[in-house]
């Protein structure tokens, strides 16, 4: 009897991601002229491939794209970077996700009001990056120990990467306490993201094997992956139906499948139906 395939829940492109992807194909399909994102439109490699072989290629620096059509990217620009590219192209279409602007405004926010910002989140990633200078001042934490780490504060002012873990949030503030008078926090962890770990925790603890779909390089799926090894060990990452292998499914009674917020539903698909074919299902 062939095993049960189940799709998590809650799994692939979030809402930002399919606006992303929907302005990008618009402004390729008009032709008006050549197209660039700043960045990889996504963390997608695949998908970044794809917008490439339609002649939207990704760029380091809005001086790439003088004179041609240029979107931001998902996880946001830093101002400096945005008004060049203003300033260069004709046309820049922001693709900045609606809640990663959320932390923008959270962190400007607490600046204004006083409050030493933290940002909870990985150091380097391009989310982060874009958020720290509305903020001037502000740190990175990426786990409790940095944070019981920081200097004393009267007051520190908390935003949360859009794609962290809220128990990594709870401990991160509960190290805070201890070195501030005063901790404000605002949550801006966004509400796919825990909807997607939420599920993809559901189904570990059931499967006997989970796949997760996205990019190496995106910090949401790679966060699947962890959550679900944590409860299923026989957990695997891939980008694409032409990684998985035969022998992960021998003896499963139940594969379970996720996929992180940058994965289109063409790739869930994909994956489902080839291990379907290779379980004989």
């Amino acid at each position: 009897m062939a095993p049960e395939i189940r799709v998590a829940a809650e799994a692939g492109a979030c809402y930002g991601v399919e606006r992303a992807l929907h302005m990008v194909e618009a402004a390729a399909d008009e032709r008006s002229g050549a197209v660039h994102t700043l960045g990889p439109l996504i963390h997608n490699p695949r998908v970044v491939s794809g917008l490439a072989a339609r002649g939207v290629d990704a760029v380091g620096s809005p001086d790439e794209a003088a004179g041609d059509t240029l979107l931001l990217r998902t996880h946001g620009t830093v101002p400096e970077e945005e008004a060049r590219a203003r300033e260069l192209c004709p046309r820049v279409l922001d693709a900045t996700c609606p809640f990663v602007k959320k932390v923008h405004q959270a962190a400007e926010r607490l600046s204004r009001e006083g409050y030493q910002v933290v940002v909870v989140g990985e150091a380097g990633h391009p989310e982060v990056e874009a958020t720290l200078p509305h903020a001037p001042g502000a740190v990175v934490v990426g786990s409790a120990e940095e944070a019981a780490a920081l200097p004393h504060a009267r007051k520190v002012g908390v935003v949360v990467q859009t794609t962290a873990r809220r128990v990594l949030l709870a401990e991160v503030v509960e190290a805070l306490l201890g070195v501030a008078e005063e901790v404000r926090v605002i949550n801006t962890i966004c509400e796919a993201t825990s909807g997607h770990q939420a599920a993809a925790d559901a189904l570990a603890r059931e499967a006997d094997v989970m796949v997760v779909i996205g990019g190496r390089n995106s910090a949401n799926t790679t966060r699947l992956a962890e959550i679900s090894a944590a409860s299923c060990p026989r957990t695997h990452h891939v980008e694409g139906d032409d990684e998985l292998r035969p022998e992960w499914f021998e003896g499963a009674s139940l594969i379970g499948i996720t996929a992180g917020a940058s994965t289109p539903a063409s790739q869930i698909e994909a994956v489902r139906a080839e291990i379907a074919r290779m379980v004989g299902e």
